[in-house]
């Protein structure tokens, strides 16, 4: 999640368009997130980068999280989700997952991805952050008042019925 100071539909007088500062670099901050579709709860774990390794260490988190359930994930076609370190822990871990990996350019079909643009409509569109911890504060007000609405979030991905 990077803060690119982004301006979205928002209201304001006639005549004074709403203006974010900006300091010329974009704070950044990463997460890899899951759902369940069933109950609503979010897990989004923090990270210091998205790449094969920390990639890893979340799917480590969710069978700790579960051991004894199967977990099903949805993937796009990241290089991270593909890498032979990723590979292997499928072949050790293969009964505790089962990965749904969706065709290239296709990630409006992964529900997670509509969590990301609820969140940065939230936290990032239409406001400034001073800083990295700025973002971090706002991104965990989000969760926790997510976590608060489970049902909201199952209806956001389109997963309510």
């Amino acid at each position: 999640m990077r803060s690119y100071h982004v301006l979205r539909s928002t209201w304001s007088e006639v005549g004074r368009q709403k203006q974010v500062p900006a300091f010329g670099h974009h704070a950044h901050v990463s997460r890899f997130g899951a759902v369940n579709i069933h109950d609503g709860e979010t897990v989004l774990h923090p990270t210091t980068a998205a790449h094969a390794a920390t990639f890893l260490d979340f799917l480590r988190m969710l069978k700790e999280r579960d051991p004894d359930r199967l977990i099903i994930l949805v993937l796009d076609h990241a290089r991270i989700h593909h890498a032979n370190m990723v590979k292997e822990f499928w072949r050790e871990e293969g009964p505790c997952f089962h990965f749904l990996s969706l065709p290239p350019y296709s990630s409006q079909l992964n529900p997670i991805e509509r969590l990301w643009k609820w969140l940065k409509d939230t936290v990032i569109a239409n406001v400034f952050h001073q800083n990295r911890d700025d973002i971090v504060q706002a991104i965990a007000r989000f969760v926790d008042d997510i976590h608060e609405r489970p049902e909201e979030v199952l209806q956001r991905l389109g997963c309510a019925g």
